[in-house]
């Protein structure tokens, strides 16, 4: 079968340039808990970094707990960050988000992490290589330094 006149084989190698990369994922209250994941989907169309909720909860990262408002009435009670997603078919769906730092080579960043569930692909999103201060280069299919950080010039005009 031939996909817009390009045989399936040779769409898959070349499909949206997607690639894997290597990293490790930190509890980011004690960085000696960490997990090295080998294969991550580097995902630009995606905001949020998607890790396996029981890789993240082996090195004790946990979703993120809001306090309800306290009132005269109400007590303080912890519930668990279900924050919405739109899947790529139109689903909508919730997980659980927490903190994490990654790592890739030597860059490194805390960021936000969803809590991936069975069926759910692990993934690097844009927030976390925006972090790291790492770009996409599609046609080497690698990730490489973004370069210097920008600056608004107007931050400049408060030294004086």
């Amino acid at each position: 079968m031939n996909v817009i006149g390009i045989s399936k084989k040779h769409f898959k190698e070349i499909e949206m340039g997607t690639f894997h990369v290597g990293c490790q994922i930190e509890n980011h209250q004690n960085n000696s808990k960490f997990i090295k994941i080998n294969k991550l989907l580097v995902d630009t169309g995606a905001e949020h970094t998607w890790i396996r909720e029981t890789k993240l909860s082996r090195i004790g990262i946990t979703p993120i707990t809001p306090i309800t408002p306290i009132t005269p009435i109400t007590p303080i009670t912890p519930i668990k960050k279900d924050a919405p997603f739109r899947m790529a078919n139109g689903q909508l769906i919730t997980r659980n988000i927490g903190f994490m730092i990654i790592r890739i080579n030597k860059s490194f960043t805390i960021d936000g992490v969803v809590f991936a569930q069975k069926g759910d692909s692990e993934l690097l999103g844009a927030r976390s290589l925006e972090g790291l201060n790492l770009s996409v280069d599609s046609k080497r299919k690698k990730l490489v330094a973004a370069g210097p950080y920008p600056v608004a010039m107007g931050a400049m005009d408060v030294v004086g």
